[in-house]
Order: structure tokens, then C-alpha cells, then sequence
């Protein structure tokens, strides 16, 4: 993989997300000494694993659709273990090598006490579980921000995360993510949920989707205005799997009034980040 960028130069993040959807797609085989990075993000829609090697670079990961967590909660703690322990079996048949630890996220502004549950799921498959940061710092291992905001439009909800110098500053999360998205697409088409998910995630079919989708884009965009309205936010950074969606930062930046960027591969810049913070080296 590393072939593709000058030697001894810093990726940037889209190059590195890149490396991490190619991971997924056709890990690396190889006779492994030391030991490998597991980052695992139990998201409302989707838990993603991500495996990097001793230099940060995307080895192998998977990625499952799931409803096993709601506001970054495990509510449904049987069905995430087998989730997350069918996903790791996948990942070292596939590359020939043992994970033994790993690091796990959380919602900002939910108490560590209250997300214990996550850590409990990743332990659970065998895994020990060494380091459990918030999503917003996570995603900004990647990112590199100095100042701005990262938002990140989860399946349920929408995290904001303030940094200043580098620092996480202020949080807070809201109902309202692609699950809405998926409420409003089912009752428009007159389908199910699932139906309306599936759809969805089509890039093909979103520019049909907008002007369904628009008004939650919209909800989302009145969310992220109210919490870093008078904070001096000079930039947002878009993060998350609902960040996929084709023009939602259009509509945000317009709505919001600042500059709003989004990297090329949203859902995986906080399992990614995770990983990075999995501190065993």
C-alpha cells in the first residue's frame, strides 16, 4: 500500500481514508512480530473494524450494518458481541495474524461510566480493550484540526465537538441522524425501513433522495448552528456515515454560515482515528 506515496511523507487524510476503504476491501497477508493497532467503533448503524500496522497504515478491517447501540448505549449486548467477534474472526482468517488489543469510542458528552457497556462488548470477544476515548477526539487523530468544530452525523444522533489549539473545548449531541434520513425516505416511498436504508446508501440514488432528505439536512444544519453560534467556529469538519450523503455540506454551510468541509471517506475517519489511539507500541 505504501508504494503509491513518496517515502518518509505525511499522508494526508484523505490518502489515508483511501488506504482504509482499499483495506477493507484486500487486506495484507503478513508474518507479523510485533503488535497490530485494533481500532472498533460500535456506531447506531454500523460497527467498523480497523486494523493498522506498527506504522499507522491500514493492514485489513470489516464493517457490519447493525442496531445494537442507541445514543452510545449497547442495547443489544448478545447481538454486538457476535457482531464484533464475527467481524475480528474475519479479519485474522484474512490476514494470517492473532488481534489481542484494541481501542473503542464514545459519543461526546456521554459519561465514561455510562459507555462502559462498549468496552465490555470489545472484551468480550477476547480482545483487552487499552484505551476509550470520545468520537470527536478520535476523528481529530486523523483530521489534525487545530480550530473548528467536528461534527459528526451518526445513524441516531449529531455530535459537535469545539476544539481550540488542538483541545476538545465543548461537546454535545442531539437526536437527529440517518436513521431520520431513512424515516423520511420510507415514508415517501411508502416502504420499510430497511428498504429505505438500503436505498440510501446508493450514491446513485441521492440525487433523487435530496429534496426528500432536504428538510432533515436542514434540522441537522439548525442543530450544529445553535451549539457553536457566539464560539467563534471558524471552520466545520463533516465526519460520520450520514456525512456521505451527496450536498449535505452544501446545505449545512449555507444554513450555518461557515465553511464546511468533508473528507472524501466520512464513516471511517473515527474508527480509523480510534485505531491510532490504540496504545500498545
Amino acid at each position: 500500500m505504501q508504494q503509491h506515496f513518496a517515502e518518509g511523507r505525511e499522508l494526508t487524510p484523505d490518502e489515508r481514508l483511501a488506504l482504509v476503504e482499499q483495506a477493507l476491501k484486500n487486506p495484507r497477508k503478513l508474518k507479523y512480530k510485533g503488535e497490530l493497532l485494533v481500532g472498533v467503533d460500535l456506531g447506531t448503524a454500523y460497527v467498523v473494524g480497523v486494523v493498522l500496522d506498527s506504522e499507522m497504515m491500514p493492514l485489513a478491517g470489516a464493517m457490519r450494518f447493525a442496531q445494537v447501540v442507541r445514543d452510545g448505549l449497547v442495547v443489544d449486548y448478545t447481538g454486538a458481541i457476535r457482531i464484533v467477534r464475527e467481524m475480528l474472526t474475519e479479519i485474522e482468517e484474512r490476514v494470517g495474524c492473532e488481534l489481542v488489543y484494541a481501542a473503542t469510542g464514545y459519543p461526546p458528552g456521554v459519561p465514561l461510566v455510562e459507555v462502559q457497556s462498549t468496552r465490555h462488548v470489545v472484551e468480550a470477544t477476547g480482545l483487552k480493550v487499552v484505551a476509550m476515548l470520545d468520537e470527536p477526539t478520535a476523528a481529530n487523530a486523523v483530521l489534525k484540526i487545530r480550530d473548528g468544530a467536528v461534527v459528526d452525523i451518526g445513524g441516531g444522533t449529531t455530535g459537535i465537538a469545539i476544539l481550540e489549539e488542538g483541545e476538545v473545548v465543548y461537546v454535545a449531541d442531539e437526536p437527529t441522524g440517518g436513521i431520520h434520513f431513512s424515516l423520511v425516505i420510507a415514508g415517501a416511498g411508502n416502504i420499510s425501513l430497511e428498504e429505505a436504508e438500503e436505498i440510501k446508501v446508493r450514491p446513485e440514488n441521492q440525487e433523487a433522495l435530496f429534496p426528500v432528505v432536504r428538510p432533515v439536512m436542514q434540522k441537522v444544519a439548525s442543530i450544529i448552528r445553535r451549539h457553536v453560534e457566539g464560539k467563534g467556529v471558524k471552520a466545520i469538519y463533516l465526519v460520520g456515515g450520514t456525512s456521505s450523503f451527496q450536498r449535505i455540506d452544501r446545505i449545512i454551510e449555507e444554513e450555518v454560515g461557515i465553511k464546511t468541509y468533508r473528507p472524501s471517506r466520512p464513516l471511517f475517519v473515527t474508527p480509523l482515528g480510534i485505531a491510532m489511539n490504540c496504545n500498545v507500541l
